[in-house]
């Protein structure tokens, strides 16, 4: 299959799932060679035969959107904000969950693929964050819809590419060699639940002090989407808690009820003020 024959088969399709074809143009060689497999399952030649079939088989939108998920991701991806996380947010978060008498710090990590972003909060709160509230534990709630990486993520095994961008005392603390693989130890994975989760249509419980929604919802889905998505990701987050996106996405539009955490992470870490004025 040609390039342009993918592109033109996405640009036709995405919108019909309430995906925007900017977000999957990186990835569209990948997300073609899922849709041309399953085509062949279906027996079917080609993405024209298989344009077709979505027009006469309604029921099979289903079956192609659940190939869109994107599962690209590493430990300790963008360093920057996980450096303003662990020096600023964390510890702040930490001292208004202990200054209201809780023990628990809850956070989620929605799309969290094989597992490296919970993994690396757990990390970063038990090596740099965690010894100073000897009283308070991290609870993180991590969801996706491929039941595949939750399981690569229950077994905690690592290629070393995956591991690469962590501080390299992070890395020696916290992983175990088994031949060419990095193992997390035991006590990391402490706290961390996955669950597999669509969310469109649920979420972890709340209210949480810490979300992160990473290069998903605002990347992979359209505006009107993004919208709703947003809206329920303000009624899980708690009064001051913090909303992690990815580097390179965008709110749907400005609203008081966030605002950037700090100058070091403007773009991807904001603050829930739920008192700003509504949205309309």
């Amino acid at each position: 299959m040609q390039d342009r024959e993918g592109v033109a088969f996405l640009q036709w399709a995405l919108p019909r799932l309430h995906r925007p074809w900017a977000g999957f143009r990186r990835v569209r060689k990948k997300l073609c060679h899922g849709v041309e497999a399953r085509a062949r399952a279906l027996g079917l030649p080609d993405l024209a035969a298989y344009r077709a079939w979505l027009e006469t088989h309604p029921e099979e939108w289903q079956r192609l959107d659940e190939l869109c998920p994107v599962t690209i991701s590493c430990f300790y991806r963008d360093p920057p904000t996980w450096a303003a996380l662990t020096a600023e947010v964390l510890p702040e978060l930490a001292e208004r969950t202990r200054s209201r008498g809780a023990g628990v710090l809850r956070a989620a990590s929605i799309g969290c693929a094989s597992g490296e972003e919970p993994y690396t909060l757990s990390l970063a709160w038990q090596l740099e964050v965690g010894p100073r509230f000897p009283a308070l534990r991290l609870a993180v709630t991590a969801t996706d819809v491929d039941e595949v990486v939750l399981e690569r993520a229950r077994a905690g095994r690592y290629e070393a590419g995956t591991v690469k961008l962590l501080p390299a005392a992070w890395r020696e603390q916290g992983f175990e060699r088994e031949g060419e693989l990095y193992r997390l130890r035991d006590r990391f994975r402490e706290g961390v639940t996955f669950l597999r989760q669509d969310l469109r249509a649920a979420f972890p419980e709340g209210p949480l002090a810490l979300i992160f929604c990473r290069n998903l919802a605002f990347t992979y889905f359209d505006a009107e989407t993004q919208e709703v998505l947003l809206s329920r990701l303000l009624a899980h987050l708690e009064p001051g808690g913090a909303l992690v996106i990815g580097k390179r996405e965008q709110l749907p539009r400005a609203t008081a009820e966030l605002t950037p955490w700090s100058s070091v992470a403007r773009q991807t870490i904001f603050r829930h003020v739920p008192n700003g004025p509504s949205r309309g």
